[in-house]
């Protein structure tokens, strides 16, 4: 229902941009007779060539920004409408401040440039445009091409989860290889349109199949590749936020390992020559039910790999392990960048926390080249990527908060204080939220029986495993009982059952992974 704005709002309006902008908003109002009352202008910043009391467009110029303050003493301006380029979000984001210290309502009027040449739904966000290495301090490792090639050109080659922020990545990358066919398989009907249409627009000479189509569904899955007959699978399918598996761990269950199972057993059934798992450091002395059904899965790869000798198929598996991606679909910078955008604060859980990080395009580069490494076929490697130093949470958020104009400020009673020196410009909270369910302080690469080797490409080690993880365990019989509970509604059971089949010292891991029954 159309309603009328208040109409004291309005009553002394002024108008805030950059030429123009205002320029572009005079135009604009001069045709539809908006705001007939609106006091004048006022430039974000100094412009060479306008001044207070020029005429700009029919609009007088009344100050900069800076200027706002005093003015606003006198004029009494009712509301402020505000124009600026998508481009100007630090500025944008210091006039709300200014505007709110004030106590003057705004208005925004997108600029028309922006309405002409960007669609709203492509429109930048706020992470976007950052320099994510320069943003963890990191030097992207590169992809050797050559022998990369071997394994995916004139292949058909299958990627899971196709649609998410390293599936698609994945696709984008295998794409350059001029596959035979590829296999876009996602679960997502819009997930997959975009991708499936991303990569028409760019690769118009690649055949594609786009699928829609959930892996867990093991018979139909089993059938499908036994149509496709894919020579190499890239399994990025799984469910990944941690706090929300711990409310829901029999989807964690589901998804993570009997999807792994279901994609896994229609490789080999199908004779893949190539299955790279996707893995987490979450899966590592397990704190959650996420980490834990993933490494659950890591071990039914790994688990299926040693039957071969029993089959007449070979595929040669390998699980990828790495931590945290940057930019990812509801990862930590899109959240930052839309709270950033909602004028703060910034949320960090612990200001001790640390993570590894790594950019997509780099992450999935690496996965792709571990997929390409010719090992033992019976003996799958797990393959960890170089992930270099942990970074602490609390000082990514910081460099974030700088890349875009404003200085951090932690608002947390107990957290290192930005309050020693002086504000060089405009400020953003950083409010410390605490640790969620399932999270820990510091992630694990590796387990302490797992010794990490170079191999020939940078960036991309070997586990060495002392011992082996699977002697005390019957697969049979974990599969069996976690079909049983997988749909059940009692969380507390499912987490129990989980916690049975981690091969660590019990008590250890009733400790550590958090999944024990309440």
């Amino acid at each position: 229902m159309h309603t009328t704005p208040e109409p004291s709002l309005w009553r002394r309006p002024v108008l805030l941009g950059t030429t123009e902008t205002l320029a572009a908003l005079a135009g604009q109002m001069a045709v539809t007779n908006l705001l007939p009352n609106h006091v004048g202008c006022v430039l974000v910043r100094n412009e060479e060539g306008v001044s207070a009391g020029d005429d700009l467009a029919g609009l007088p110029v009344l100050g900069v920004l800076d200027d706002l303050a005093s003015l606003h003493g006198p004029a009494q301006f009712s509301a402020a409408v505000v124009s600026l380029p998508a481009s100007e979000r630090a500025m944008a984001l210091r006039v709300r401040e200014v505007l709110r210290s004030l106590a003057i309502p705004e208005r925004v009027v997108p600029a028309l440039s922006d309405l002409l040449d960007v669609p709203p739904a492509l429109t930048p966000g706020f992470a976007q445009g950052i320099n994510m290495p320069e943003l963890i301090g990191r030097t992207p490792f590169g992809l050797d091409r050559r022998s990369v090639q071997s394994a995916i050109e004139a292949k058909r080659v299958l990627i899971t989860g196709a649609g998410g922020s390293i599936g698609s990545e994945l696709a984008r990358i295998a794409a350059t290889f001029r596959p035979s066919v590829l296999i876009l398989l996602e679960r997502s009907e819009n997930a997959l349109f975009e991708i499936d249409r991303q990569l028409a627009r760019r690769f118009p000479g690649v055949e594609r199949r786009a699928i829609l189509h959930d892996v867990v569904d093991h018979d139909s899955t089993r059938r499908l590749l036994a149509r496709l007959k894919p020579h190499a699978v890239f399994h990025a399918a799984a469910h990944k936020h941690v706090p929300l598996m711990e409310e829901h761990p029999g989807h964690a269950l589901s998804n993570n390992l009997f999807g792994t199972k279901s994609i896994a057993d229609a490789a080999h059934e199908c004779g893949a020559e190539r299955f790279v798992m996707i893995s987490t450091d979450k899966a590592v002395n397990p704190s959650s039910a996420m980490g834990a059904t993933k490494r659950l899965a890591e071990l039914y790869v790994q688990w299926l790999a040693g039957t071969q000798k029993q089959s007449r198929t070979w595929t040669r598996f390998s699980i990828v392990r790495f931590g945290n991606v940057l930019g990812s679909a509801c990862s930590v910078l899109p959240i930052w960048g839309q709270q950033l955008a909602e004028g703060g604060p910034v949320t960090v859980t612990d200001p001790r926390m640390t993570r590894y990080f790594m950019t997509i395009p780099e992450a999935a580069t690496l996965v792709v080249q571990a997929g390409s490494i010719d090992s033992d076929a019976e003996h799958p490697v797990v393959y960890v990527l170089d992930m270099g130093e942990p970074v602490r949470i609390l000082d990514l958020a910081q460099r974030f908060i700088r890349m875009h104009g404003f200085e951090p400020r932690t608002i947390s009673p107990g957290a290192p204080s930005d309050d020693r020196t002086p504000a060089l410009g405009p400020t953003m909270d950083i409010a410390i939220t605490g640790v969620r369910p399932g999270e820990k302080l510091h992630e694990e690469l590796a387990y302490e029986t797992e010794a990490l080797a170079q191999t020939a490409h940078p960036g991309i080690l070997a586990l060495r495993e002392q011992g082996n993880p699977l002697a005390a365990m019957d697969m049979t019989s974990m599969i069996r009982e976690l079909e049983e509970l997988r749909t059940s509604p009692d969380r507390y059971l499912v987490r129990a059952a989980i916690q049975r089949w981690i091969p660590t010292e019990a008590e250890r891991v009733g400790l550590r992974t958090g999944v024990r029954a309440a």
